[in-house]
Order: C-alpha cells, then structure tokens, then sequence
C-alpha cells in the first residue's frame, strides 16, 4: 500500500512511499531520477548512480551530522572484552582513525586501488578500521575466520592472488609456513602488541600515519569485497561482491532493522562473515547507530546472557543456533531492560523455541534469510506478523520466487528451488560471478533466475519456507561446511579408503558434520573407537576445527551412482530412517 508522507527528508516534496520507510536525508543524490517518479520499489524507478563510497557517503555523513549536533552522543563502535576492556569511537573518530588506516594501507603498504587484502582476525577493533579504510581505499577484501588453517590460508592465498594480507601473532606462523608458495601475495601486516620479522606492525603504523585522506571514488559496479563459499563438489569458491552490497542497504525498502541513530545494535557473527559485513557495519551506520562488539574468545552463553543484562543493547542479531543454546540456560533469570528487537537466521527455529524466548524475554525472534552470494534477501521485518518457522517475506527490491526445474515460477504451496530474479536487471547487492569461475558463475543460473541452491514455499499471504539444501552444504551453528573439504581432509590420513560427509540433525547446532568412512585393509582391525577420534583430530589439524566430524562411521563401502559419484541423498536417507 502507498502512503503519502511528508518529511524533511524530502523538503516539503509530497512524495508516494511504501509504508516501510524512507531514504536518509545524505542518500538524495543517489537517486538521479525526480522525487516525484518515485512510486513503487522496483529497480525501474530507481536510477543507480554511478558512483558509490560506503565510507565517504555513509560514515562522512554522521561524522559531519556529530559535528552539527545533529546525532544522538554514541559511540558509532562500542567494544568490549572479557577482561573488561573498552573501546568507544564515534563517527569523527572512525573517519579519522581509518584514513590513518588507509594510508598505511596505500602509502606504507604500498596496495594500490584494486588489489586484494585477505583479512583474518578475531573480533579486535582493527577489523572495523581495516574493513572501512579499504573501502575508503578501493582495495578489495576478503573476510576470513581465525579457524583457518595454513592449508586453507594458502589456498586463499593462491586463488584470489591477494597482494596483502592481514592477521594476528597467532596465525602469522602459519602465513609464514605457506607465503613462498604464493608469488602475489608482497604485503603482510600484523595485528598484535609484538612486532614480527618480515610482517608491517599496524598498531604502530596507524598510529603514527597522517589523518589526512580523500577517499576514492569508488564505481557502484566496482569490485568490493569477496567472500568465500563452500560448494558439495569442489573447494570453496570466491563470490565477488560490488559497492552495490553497501548501496542497497541505502534504499528505504532494505531497513532490516530499522535502526535509528539511538540504537545500540549487537551482531554476533564471525568477522570471515558475510553477516558480520552487513550486521555490524553496513546496516547500523547506515542508520547512524552504534554497532556494539564483544569480543569472544570461546562462544560461552552465559557470557551472551550477562552482556545483554549488563550494557545497553537495544538490538541482537545472530545465528538462531545460539539462541537455542542460550535456552539451555534460565533466561528468564536475566533481564533485558533495553532490549527490544532480536534477529536470527541461519537455519529455522522450533515453534516451540520461538515460544521459550518470547516466554522467557518478552520478545519474538524475527527470522532473515540469506548468503555470501546475496546478502539477506528475506526476512521477517518489524512490525510483520511472524508466522513461527518461516523465513519472511522477500526484502525489496528484490524479486524472490519458488522456481521448477525449467524456471518456470510455482504457484504457492508448491515446493521448488528458492531463486531470485537476475535478468533483464541484475538486482544492486547480489554478488557479481564467482572469480575466475565461469562455469559455476553459470551453473548458479537458470533462465531469468540465480539458484540459491535452497528448496522451500511459499505460502498465500508471501512468506516463504525453507525445506533444506538443493546441494550437499551442511549447516552447522551459521557455518556453512562443504563435504568436500572434510572428505579431502580425511583422505590424508592413511587409514582411510574414501569417505563421505553429510550433515545430521543436532538440537544445538541445527546439523553437525557426519562422515562414513571406508578403512584401509590394515586399518580394519583396530580400535574403531579410538580411529574414530584420531581421525577427528586429524581433521582439526589440516582444516578449520569447526569442520571436524562429530560423529564417524566405519562402513564396508559407500553407496555410489554407476558413473561412481557418491550418493549422499541415500546416506541421508539411511539416517533419516
């Protein structure tokens, strides 16, 4: 339904509106066609404009409205620790601190407009000032969580032929162990309180660099940022993604949270994320909110639990895996005095979770949807009537449907493949290609449509249901596991034949890792139980811990297709039954 509003967002225009929101006053001039051709939505009515810097029109902005007085006194980044460290930055402070980090970057680093900086670090300040100074920059980069292991990080390295990357004391070992192999890679900088030979020493260097930077003018259709993906078949690919990621969370219809600049918005993602990019930056500063971080070493609940008792937090948003595990404890015996709204995606909740929560809180968790691909396309928005399990309705612009085998669109209540239309437009947001990978760029496509690769509904009134993955990906607590890493990894070991990995159903964790693994003859006689744990072992040693399989199973042989591909649906079957 459209509303005519009148707002000085507008100065006094009349101007037809969908009733979910307007554009910020600094986002006018994104918008190249008249106000008042504006009605509905749709990508037709909106002009793209050439040109996008997250930083300079975004961040500059509140920074000069803190100027004016004109935003409420909150930090813009709000971080914690668990020894009870602080560090609160506003928005002036921001823009200084990552034009300091941008001319490290640039002028001491030597990365030019373009290059590509792989970026693993912990939930430390240093993530939020390199992630927007290579914005400022021009440089691309490349999230990845600190579970990674030097076999990972070289791949990393060598796929994405990154000029630069950026870690800790922690993983700069295993950076070291691999950095001959990768002849791109000429920039190491270091995140620690101890320097290291070979590596630049960034807390110094920001430190000590000037404040003085004219951020790039960035093409909207300009490379921003790549984030890995996991596929069942092959290794984990690079979903390239454009200044466009940051713009749509610009238009009014992309007010996930509607956040306004006196909120305190707390997004537990992983920094390697997706949802760490667009939770804790894109969408709170789009909004001129604080983004508040606590930095976890080791997940822990009752931590969750005594932080949101304890600071000001007005909005959460996490994996719905953790709050299943936060009902594991007495929530009700914690008080939530500022908290108003709670987000959760990943995977669906129970009916009977939703019901623990808003039993135990007073509030409801509304469910989003979407992937390193898209970023969210779908959602239960507030002030929407939740319908428990369902994933929302498509955010737009987006055109999001339920799909055949041949692109034809279904009628609600049919199942299919969840897609989201492409052609004749391509939707500002969605990720560009898979880097250097045709092929899958256009095995991700049908007709008119990109295949997220998810089966589901969708139901009369618009809210679509997810039923589970078309491809092989597990699950498990918001992280997304391709079989095929854990199998390589335990093809290394030499008491194993082959194997094949599928997820299970976990009541935490949403699925855990499974592997059915064929032995070796010599291996045949051991110990299973004992294998069964060093095998685990030996997966954490080569590949992300996370990856590890919770459970293993000795079979005699794997049930196979006649061209001898693995047939996981049977294996999921046989565990089903």
């Amino acid at each position: 339904m459209q509303l005519l509003m009148r707002s000085p967002v507008f100065r006094g225009l009349w101007v037809p509106w969908p009733s979910y929101g307007f554009l910020h006053p600094h986002y006018r001039h994104l918008l190249a066609q008249p106000l008042s051709r504006i009605e509905t939505p749709t990508w037709g009515d909106y002009e793209i404009p050439k040109e996008f810097n997250f930083a300079s029109d975004v961040m500059d902005h509140w920074a000069r409205m803190e100027k004016e007085g004109k935003r409420d006194p909150l930090p813009a980044l709000w971080w914690v620790n668990d020894k009870g460290n602080e560090v609160k930055w506003n928005f002036q402070e921001l823009g200084d601190l990552t034009r300091q980090a941008a001319n490290v970057l640039t002028n001491t680093c030597g990365l030019q407009r373009g290059d590509r900086l792989i970026m693993i670090l912990p939930r430390v300040p240093e993530v939020w000032l390199l992630t927007v100074a290579c914005m400022r920059a021009g440089l691309v980069f490349l999230p990845g969580t600190i579970q990674l292991t030097s076999r990972d990080i070289l791949y990393r390295l060598q796929l994405s032929k990154a000029k630069g990357i950026v870690t800790n004391e922690t993983l700069a070992p295993a950076v070291d162990s691999v950095a001959s192999d990768c002849p791109y890679l000429k920039t190491k900088l270091l995140v620690s309180e101890n320097s290291r030979d070979g590596w630049f020493d960034f807390k110094t260097l920001y430190k000590a660099a000037s404040v003085d930077y004219t951020s790039v003018k960035t093409k909207t259709q300009e490379p921003m940022s790549i984030f890995f993906t996991s596929g069942t078949t092959d290794l984990p690919k690079m979903a390239l993604h454009t200044s466009g990621l940051a713009l749509r969370s610009c238009l009014p219809s992309t007010k996930l949270m509607k956040l306004t600049s006196s909120d305190i918005s707390w997004c537990l993602s992983d920094p390697g994320w997706i949802l760490s990019v667009v939770g804790t930056m894109i969408e709170p500063w789009n909004s001129g909110a604080c983004s508040f971080i606590c930095d976890m070493p080791q997940f822990n609940p009752e931590t969750i639990l005594k932080t949101l008792s304890s600071y000001p937090i007005t909005c959460m948003i996490s994996g719905s895996s953790v709050y299943r595990m936060l009902l594991q404890f007495n929530v009700s015996s914690y008080k939530f005095p500022t908290l108003k709204h709670c987000i959760g995606g990943g995977e669906p909740l129970l009916p009977e979770e939703f019901d623990k929560w808003k039993q135990a809180t007073g509030l409801a968790i509304h469910e989003l949807y979407g992937q390193s691909e898209t970023g969210l396309t779908c959602a239960v928005l507030r002030g929407m009537k939740i319908k428990k399990g369902s994933m929302g309705k498509v955010i737009p612009p987006f055109d999001m449907q339920i799909i055949d085998e041949k692109g034809n669109i279904l009628p609600p209540g049919k199942e299919g493949e969840i897609a989201i239309r492409i052609k004749p437009t391509r939707p500002v947001g969605i990720f560009s290609c898979y880097v250097d990978n045709p092929e899958k760029t256009s095995l991700s496509e049908r007709g008119d449509f990109y295949l997220t690769g998810d089966r589901g509904t969708i139901d009369e009134d618009g809210y679509f249901w997810f039923l589970g993955r078309m491809d092989d990906i597990i699950n498990s607590s918001g992280y997304r596991i391709g079989p095929s890493e854990v199998e390589n990894a335990l093809a290394e070991h030499p008491a194993v034949a082959e194997s094949a990995v599928i997820g299970i159903p976990d009541p935490l964790r949403g699925a855990v890792v499974k592997a059915f693994v064929v032995l070796n003859p010599k291996f045949r006689s051991h110990d299973h139980d004992q294998l069964a744990q060093e095998l685990q072992q030996h997966v954490k040693k080569v590949t992300a811990p996370y990856k590890y399989p919770r459970k293993v199973e000795f079979v005699p042989d794997l049930p196979k297709t006649i061209t001898g591909k693995i047939k996981r649906s049977q294996l999921r079957e046989r565990e089903t039954a």
